[in-house]
């Protein structure tokens, strides 16, 4: 307490140690407040010079490669799309089938369902020795909605490639 009655965190007489003296009904902050935001915005200063300098370097290199560019010396047949030698033939993006879009997203979806396990995987261990049922638990369930997914995938025939 205060000498006019309000509680402080921190002090002599806390338990958590002195150094920590912040008011409960005030507005003041103590010295070592301010330093220790000091010290963790000082913290961030590097990624700010990494940040400058990473754009400085891009910018640079931007600006040398158009002023020594060659530019004025492409022709029309420097500028078709290289096909082995060949002239090219056809138009350059062929539509695919919708069939693999879908695929893909499927692979996506599998493809973090296997990542949300991995760390599961690993705090096993201490999942079982707290609470076992929790840790199973939540897994089984998460494994039951991808493999009900998994279901209306093969009910609508999303891994055939043929039709």
């Amino acid at each position: 307490m205060t000498a006019s009655g309000q509680a402080c965190i921190g002090s002599q007489n806390d338990p958590q140690g002195p150094g920590l003296n912040v008011l409960l009904r005030g507005e003041r902050f103590d010295s070592n407040i301010r330093l220790l935001m000091d010290t963790q915005l000082n913290q961030y200063l590097p990624v700010l010079m990494l940040l400058f300098v990473a754009a400085n370097f891009a910018g640079v290199t931007l600006a040398i490669s158009v002023l020594l560019g060659k530019t004025g010396r492409r022709t029309r047949t420097k500028d078709i799309p290289y096909e082995c030698g060949m002239l090219p033939q056809g138009e350059g993006n062929a539509r695919l089938s919708v069939k693999f879009y879908l695929v893909a997203l499927l692979f996506v979806l599998f493809d973090i369902e296997v990542v949300f396990m991995y760390p599961w995987a690993v705090t096993f261990k201490e999942l079982a020795r707290t609470d076992l049922a929790l840790g199973l638990g939540g897994m089984l369930s998460f494994l039951g909605v991808v493999f009900i997914g998994y279901l209306y995938a093969l009910k609508k025939r999303a891994f055939d490639w043929k039709s």
